[in-house]
């Protein structure tokens, strides 16, 4: 038996060992990794290892409450700090180093005892045997629940910075979406299925899956990010695209008026327009308000360049118009400089060239003829090519 300084020493130790484990066991069952397994149905090679896991921790539960029972129970005959009797003294040494907790009860087959035997054979545990076993399944529980914590703190550590841009595009990046989605879904439920490298090159391919959709739709990000100032850039170009509409409306009428011109290009689609569809805009950066607005942009910018285009074409038919009035100007300084102005034929081609210049709207092929005749008949005259 033990002395009353050995039993008061090792109870004081039990108890302190007992508030230990209880504090330890505590922070194990909110381990991050066993509650991911448990918020999760585990599948595949997480759930074939959790299984056993699982078993293991209400062991050490049923375990801790085996020790916490051992240890009440000497607390209470132990009582005060005075002398006890050989009785309790006897009782006192079975609980702290014996094997007084009964666990079970196993039958004993009628053919394997004898006609006086025992039925059943009692299974008995201490706080010695009790305290082995926890530290044993205690070995097994922790690396688990350390290794699924890993994979998911690498996995949603990269993923989430990825998650978010995903979300801010407002569906420009829907491409990564999917691989998104199950990479998180297989880190939550068989974290331990990775093979060596698999999460590394998972996240990898999944990085730069991102980045390519995010340069292939940078002009959606971008308008996704500051749909205002989207709206208001815009806004100023369908004032500027509005400004180039009437010039080229102006130059085409001037054109049409002076020269003859075959067809010209349509004015597009007017600022106006545009303009109204965009007052309708929704204030969200939702998929469909971008993809709204960049599709009144590329029609703005169409309709600039159709805009453009039309104006360059008038202009040009003006340009050419004056062009040869400038020509037939500088002939008629040659003519009077070889002192061919009254000539009849000189006279003749200058007024058939003046004559159909000055028609409107005048016909720029004739004209050219006409002026390029007047030039031959100069240089005839001048007896050698002007």
């Amino acid at each position: 038996m033990l002395g009353i300084v050995e039993i008061d020493r090792e109870l004081a130790a039990r108890t302190a060992e007992l508030a230990t484990v209880t504090t330890t066991l505590l922070e194990l069952d909110r381990h991050p990794g066993l509650a991911l397994v448990r918020r999760y149905p585990p599948t595949g090679e997480t759930a074939r290892r959790w299984a056993p896991v699982e078993k293991a921790l209400g062991e050490l539960w049923e375990d801790l409450g085996r020790v916490r029972a051992i240890v009440a129970e000497a607390e209470q005959v132990r009582g005060g700090r005075g002398r006890v009797d050989d009785r309790a003294r006897a009782r006192l040494t079975e609980l702290l180093r014996g094997r007084p907790h009964e666990i079970a009860r196993i039958p004993i087959p009628l053919a394997q005892r004898g006609l006086t035997g025992a039925a059943e054979t009692i299974v008995t545990v201490g706080i010695a045997d009790s305290l082995d076993r926890m530290r044993a399944a205690f070995a097994f529980v922790a690396p688990f629940a350390e290794q699924v914590e890993a994979v998911d703190r690498q996995v949603i550590g990269a993923l989430a910075p990825l998650q978010q841009r995903v979300e801010r595009a407002h569906g420009a990046l829907d491409a990564a979406a999917e691989p998104l989605t199950a990479l998180l879904s297989r880190a939550g439920t068989d974290p331990l299925g990775f093979a060596p490298g698999e999460v590394a090159a998972a996240l990898a391919a999944l990085t730069a899956l991102v980045e390519t959709e995010s340069a292939r739709h940078a002009e959606h990000l971008a308008v996704a990010a500051d749909l205002p100032g989207a709206v208001e850039t815009l806004r100023r170009q369908l004032t500027g695209l509005d400004e180039l509409q009437r010039r080229a409306d102006d130059t085409v009428a001037q054109a049409e008026h002076k020269v003859t011109t075959g067809e010209l290009p349509g004015g597009g689609e007017p600022a106006a327009r545009l303009r109204g569809e965009l007052d309708t805009l929704g204030p969200h950066p939702t998929r469909p308000t971008v993809e709204y607005l960049l599709a009144l942009r590329a029609r703005a910018t169409q309709a600039g360049e159709t805009a453009m285009r039309r104006e360059e074409l008038a202009r040009g038919l003006l340009d050419r118009r004056a062009e040869l009035r400038g020509r037939l100007t500088a002939y008629r300084a040659k003519a009077a400089r070889l002192g061919l102005s009254e000539n009849r034929d000189v006279l003749a081609a200058d007024r058939i060239a003046a004559g159909l210049l000055s028609r409107t709207p005048c016909d720029l092929a004739a004209v050219t003829r006409a002026v390029a005749d007047y030039r031959s008949i100069i240089g005839e005259k001048a007896g050698r090519t002007a």
